[in-house]
């Protein structure tokens, strides 16, 4: 009797493992953030399995048609020439890739990572594939009752995730589940804030919401910001203690009942009586950009109010898939009821000016507030504003011609324009045409990936991939459809591991920024530079004021 044939479980598809290698291969060049070696091997990683197991898929519709098996000898030699053909490429990729990462490490001011570092990326990346690997492989060898039991636990794990992402109001498994998971992370306090005794602050003894109610996020804002003597400084006018007011999801999960609440504690704080309100929305888990805040307050010496509220318990990143309808809604009831409020004062008495703000996720959030810039009244902020803005996304596609997709010009610019990094000071004049108030700037970097990651990237090339690059990207980044997509996924990871003015880092810039959109009277260039010179001292954040 011929023996068995031995089944060789764990050998590896030449055809897989060409197309792995390809797809990994891509994932080395650059593209918005600088990558370790490690984080190389992730990126590469999962491209190495993607396209291993879509060449596995491949190879199995082939058999229909080609059914050949070659001799031992002429696989043996298959593998030979493969392995000919592929190390090169493999070689070739990482030295490449090593270039690229050193020249965008300086071209954003980090430091580039070493040979040593780089060539980490090739075991973590085989390490990824394995594990991916191992675990299709350890499915399709249980025994069929067991192995449907896993296939059909994914297909419903997979319906609840697109059911929750559609966003079917009322109809949100995930979020239900996910909830009372990041409750937790919610509870105790960041960076030391302790109790507000300012009965201009929420949280204070005097205030109608309570310290508790706030969340993490609403304690550290209403706990910290300039000091007196940092806002005399900056404004060069005597302090005023600024206003800030925040509604946390312990005080209702009703987004209308949270504004309802923000505006009457506006009103015991006397906020309507201060000449500039900004309505803030914040990130998915309540926090709020502290320097675009104390970069308006030290600009008006704390004569200012800043009403914002929680909406959701889980990360920004989760929070863009699963919580539009309430992203949406904290910023539009917010704003809808300090305008209304506003409007409502008796004839004759002075209205503050209602802008607004947010950045990444609340930028997204306010926005939903306007159908179309006509209706920013007073001014608007937005920082690093997410590629799904609708907003945002019919001010780009409306560009003016010639206009580039990272800085484009909006009808000349007479309502809306576009900064970041370098070009930020400049816009008043950038173009040289009328700028009336009111008037609306959005932030956003070149190197932003929150700006323009979309599962777009998947099949279609973007415009800003078309057109030059922006000034802090460089000019050898290229689209791949799938592998861009990833690379881009995994650079919003760290985009904020780079300097002010580069990926989704905005600091300061929002100053110039404010001081475009509601400068203080009389405000001057040397204004400018004076506040700028306060907030490169550090030390402004006071918890406990």
């Amino acid at each position: 009797m011929p023996p068995h044939p031995v089944r060789r479980r764990w050998s590896l598809h030449p055809l897989g493992l060409t197309l792995g290698v390809a797809l990994a291969s891509l994932a080395c060049t650059p593209t918005l953030i600088p990558r370790t070696g490690f984080f190389q091997g992730l990126v590469s990683g999962v491209m190495l399995a993607a396209g291993y197991l879509l060449g596995v898929a491949l190879a199995r519709l082939g058999r229909r048609w080609w059914r050949a098996s070659p001799s031992p000898v002429a696989r043996a030699l298959g593998w030979v020439l493969l392995a000919m053909v592929l190390v090169p490429v493999v070689v070739l990729a990482l030295v490449a890739g090593h270039r690229a990462q050193v020249a965008q490490a300086a071209l954003l001011g980090v430091r580039a990572p070493t040979v040593a570092d780089w060539l980490l990326a090739v075991p973590v990346a085989v390490g990824v594939l394995a594990v991916l690997v191992a675990i299709v492989r350890g499915v399709r060898a249980l025994p069929r009752w067991p192995r449907r039991v896993v296939v059909g636990l994914a297909v419903v794990v997979l319906a609840l995730a697109l059911v929750s992402v559609a966003g079917i109001p009322g109809v949100n498994p995930a979020r239900a589940a996910l909830d009372p998971a990041f409750a937790k992370q919610d509870e105790g306090t960041f960076g030391g804030a302790t109790q507000p005794t300012s009965p201009l602050r929420s949280g204070s003894p005097a205030s109608l919401l309570s310290w508790p109610s706030l969340g993490r996020g609403g304690r550290t804002f209403v706990s910290s910001g300039p000091t007196s003597a940092a806002l005399a400084e900056a404004s060069g006018r005597p302090a005023v203690t600024p206003i800030r007011v925040y509604v946390g999801l312990g005080s209702s999960s009703d987004a209308a009942e949270r504004a309802r609440l923000a505006v009457e504690e506006l009103r015991r704080t006397g906020a309507f009586d201060r000449p500039v309100i900004a309505v803030l929305t914040t990130t998915g888990t309540g926090f709020v950009d502290a320097e675009a805040v104390d970069a308006l307050e030290l600009a008006w010496g704390g004569d200012t109010a800043v009403v914002t509220s929680q909406y959701s318990l889980m990360p920004s990143a989760l929070s863009l898939l699963l919580d539009g309808d309430r992203v949406a809604a904290a910023g539009t009831t917010m704003y809808d009821a300090v305008r209304a409020a506003v409007d409502a004062l008796p004839p004759g008495r002075p209205r503050p000016q209602v802008v607004v703000f947010g950045e990444s996720l609340g930028a997204l959030g306010s926005q939903a507030a306007f159908d179309s810039v006509d209706r920013v009244r007073d001014g608007a902020l937005w920082n690093g504003p997410p590629n799904a803005s609708p907003l945002w996304r019919s001010l780009v596609a409306g560009r003016d011609p010639g206009t580039p997709e990272t800085r484009p010009v909006v009808g000349n610019g007479r309502q809306v324009r576009f900064g970041g990094g370098s070009a930020t000071p400049g816009l008043a004049s950038t173009p040289p045409a009328p700028w009336p108030a009111p008037r609306t700037v959005y932030l956003q970097h070149p190197s932003d990936p929150v700006v323009w990651w979309s599962p777009r990237l998947l099949f279609q090339r973007p415009d800003w991939l078309a057109e030059p690059r922006g000034d802090d990207v460089l000019p050898t980044v290229r689209w791949y459809p799938l592998v861009t997509f990833w690379q881009v996924t995994m650079d919003m990871i760290r985009a904020q591991e780079v300097p002010f003015g580069h990926g989704h880092n905005y600091g300061p810039e929002s100053l110039d920024a404010w001081m475009d959109i509601v400068p203080p009277p009389g405000w001057t260039p040397a204004d400018t530079a004076r506040v700028h010179a306060v907030q490169e001292a550090g030390g402004l954040p006071t918890p406990g004021a």
